[in-house]
């Protein structure tokens, strides 16, 4: 079979016209630590400064790094905050280039033109609980959910991972177990604007948001963005 000019490879589905469902199992429950964190506001551009709790798109990626198939999509239900928070900043100096093949030809950078001192307040010390469905494509050919929940959890159990999951930065790595019972830490705080999502499955790219509030160290994650921005 010769694959069409622009047509989807084997497996993969258009998911930008089809609407998010109701979840009516249990969701999928695992818990990921690590010493730093940062899950970086948008509106800060000179700065890197973290959200005080993990981002609905950065669990997607975390549960991602362990199990992902281009049949389902991770929906995240809610983020519960296990450990206090606690602030930590990093000054170091960074490309404010891309590395390009030419650079890479050259072997090195003129620091003087291209490296800049920048700022990363971020966390330490993190642990968050996450809860999360699969979302299968409809036209997916295997359409049972628990089987694709049984194969993460049996990841999860064999510590098993596609990639190296990471918190926000992918020197921040993140060590994901099997949830335990400890409740959330007592924080309640509203945390205004997060993103939810980008979804860069239709012909422009858009970015989903909503209004972030902890109640008791959890953080429920709406299906839906209230705002919603064209790229």
């Amino acid at each position: 079979m010769v694959k069409q000019a622009g047509s989807l490879p084997a497996n993969h589905h258009e998911w930008s016209r089809v609407p998010l469902p109701e979840f009516h199992e249990n969701p999928v429950v695992v818990q990921a630590s690590g010493p730093w964190a940062c899950f970086t506001q948008p509106q800060f551009n000179s700065e890197r400064v973290s959200y005080p709790i993990m981002t609905p798109s950065a669990a997607q990626g975390l549960l991602s790094a362990v199990f992902w198939k281009p049949q389902f999509k991770w929906v995240i239900e809610a983020i519960e905050v296990l450990a206090p928070v606690k602030w930590a900043t990093l000054r170091r100096n960074e490309s404010g280039l891309p590395i390009t093949a030419d650079a890479l030809k050259r072997g090195y950078l003129d620091v003087n033109t291209v490296v800049q001192q920048r700022m990363t307040l971020m966390l330490r010390d993190v642990h968050y609980r996450v809860y999360a469905h699969v979302w299968v494509h409809p036209e997916a050919e295997e359409q049972s959910p628990a089987k694709w929940r049984d194969q993460f959890r049996r990841r999860i159990a064999r510590g098993q991972t596609f990639s190296t999951p990471f918190f926000g930065m992918r020197e921040f790595h993140a060590d994901i177990q099997p949830a335990d019972h400890r409740p959330p830490i007592p924080w309640s705080e509203d945390l205004g604007i997060m993103l939810l999502r980008i979804d860069q499955s239709g012909p422009t790219e858009s970015s989903h948001w909503f209004d972030a509030q902890v109640i008791n160290g959890r953080m429920d994650v709406p299906r839906r963005g209230r705002h919603k921005v064209e790229g």
